[in-house]
């Protein structure tokens, strides 16, 4: 599975942006896509999620109510919508998608190779 991610850039406190994830290869593997982001000096830390098949979603609380994630199974695309954004939501933006094996032990997860994302106060 090959992830490329687009969007991202430069948006004063309170702007919006808008990020995608175009997924390729072994697809039908895939089970869920995901938004993590990394912040310097920080942990990656999993924003939002979504099931491929019914769509069902998760959120961190810091991003609840601002964030929305998206996906359309067509063209294998995930989509992060972020509004109302804060500095403290800059950081590298990275695309997942995660195949379920027999066993937790056994999940394959695959990863964009990142969007930074800036939000000035």
């Amino acid at each position: 599975v090959q992830l490329v991610e687009s969007g991202g850039g430069l948006v004063q406190t309170g702007g919006s942006l808008g990020l995608s994830c175009a997924a390729s290869g072994s697809t039908f593997s895939m089970n869920t896509m995901a938004w993590y982001r990394q912040a310097p000096g920080k942990q990656r830390e999993l924003v939002a999620a979504i099931t491929i098949g019914g769509g069902s979603t998760n959120y961190a609380d810091s991003v609840k109510g601002r964030f929305t994630i998206s996906r359309d199974k067509a063209k294998m695309t995930m989509y992060l919508q972020m509004n109302s954004l804060k500095p403290e939501d800059t950081a590298v933006y990275y695309c997942n998608a995660r195949a379920y094996g027999s066993d937790p032990m056994d999940d394959n997860d695959y990863w964009g190779q990142g969007t930074q994302v800036t939000v000035s106060s």
